[in-house]
């Protein structure tokens, strides 16, 4: 006995963790796993959030490039779908409802990612380009958010210009934009004959006499619009113009005309040959614009 106790005094004796202690380990390693899955489902899901963003934003710019370019001659956009699963697809045509479907190339959202609101001109879900300009008549934006964060917003927006952006700034204010005559919208009531009629170029000469230049519209109606671009040879200098239609007999017309006063310096109307009451627009030699005599085209609104 005394042997023994002498023995386990001379001896340091190790103690194991008791089970409370056990436990306390096991809860603080629970939380620092906890801890590290949320920061990494945050983080994966940041990085979805933005690459299906930027997917997106390349897909619209391709669009665009494809229509420019009249790859098969034909007009590409994309349409987005908020049904599940969330969804874009780019298409080959004017509009989705139209489309060439088997061109379409779906494209899936992450299951992390949901289309939250699409807000474009026109309230669809779909933006075309222009084959001409790359402008689109559904401008607006797009948003994406995250499904576990619904904070978590990236948004997508479309100029009418054609711009592609990613961001959340708000449209610039069309009060504090500046506009002038080299682009100008009017509205025209009257149903046109896309396959009889044809537009007129009237320049005034030097002389203050006059010669015309016919545009043919059934040449240059293109996917249920009018598209001309061309120059015209007046008193040796080339006038340089850009004549296309945003809507067309839907129900009435709405007529752009570009005329940049650089390329243009001879005093001008345009007329449209089954419109026996005026002219649809006039342009002074330096570019100033004033309604036309029609009684179906309204007031030009500089862009």
């Amino acid at each position: 006995m005394i042997n023994d106790k002498l023995k386990r005094k001379g001896q340091k004796f190790e103690r194991g963790l008791a089970f409370p202690e056990i436990l306390i380990v096991i809860a603080i390693l629970g939380a620092l796993a906890a801890l590290i899955f949320s920061i990494g489902g945050a983080f994966g899901g940041k990085t979805a959030l933005a690459n299906n963003a930027q997917e997106i934003i390349n897909d619209l710019r391709l669009a665009k490039e494809m229509t420019i370019a009249s790859d098969r001659e034909a007009s590409w956009g994309i349409y987005f779908s908020m049904d599940a699963p969330d969804q874009y697809t780019l298409f080959k045509g004017v509009s989705y409802a139209a489309r060439d479907v088997s061109f379409d190339q779906v494209h899936n959202l992450s299951g992390k990612i949901e289309i939250s609101s699409i807000s474009l001109t026109g309230g669809g879900q779909e933006v075309v380009f222009d084959r001409i300009t790359g402008q689109t008549l559904q401008g607006g934006t797009v948003s994406l958010r995250l499904k576990s964060d619904l904070a978590q917003v990236a948004t997508i927006r479309v100029e009418s210009s054609g711009k592609i952006t990613l961001g959340q700034d708000s449209a610039p204010d069309q009060a504090d934009l500046i506009k002038d005559s080299r682009h100008v919208h009017f509205d025209y009531g009257r149903q046109v004959d896309t396959s009889t009629e044809n537009l007129i170029l009237i320049f005034t000469l030097a002389d203050n006499s006059t010669m015309g230049q016919e545009i043919i519209i059934a040449n240059y109606f293109d996917s249920g619009r009018i598209l001309w671009q061309g120059e015209v040879a007046v008193d040796g200098q080339n006038q340089k113009l850009e004549i296309l239609t945003h809507r067309l007999n839907n129900p009435d017309t709405q007529f752009s005309i570009k005329r940049d006063k650089r390329y243009n310096t001879k005093k001008l109307r345009i007329e449209i040959s089954g419109d026996a009451t005026g002219d649809l627009l006039e342009y002074s030699a330096d570019g100033q614009t004033s309604a036309g005599t029609s009684i179906y085209a309204s007031t030009p609104a500089w862009q």
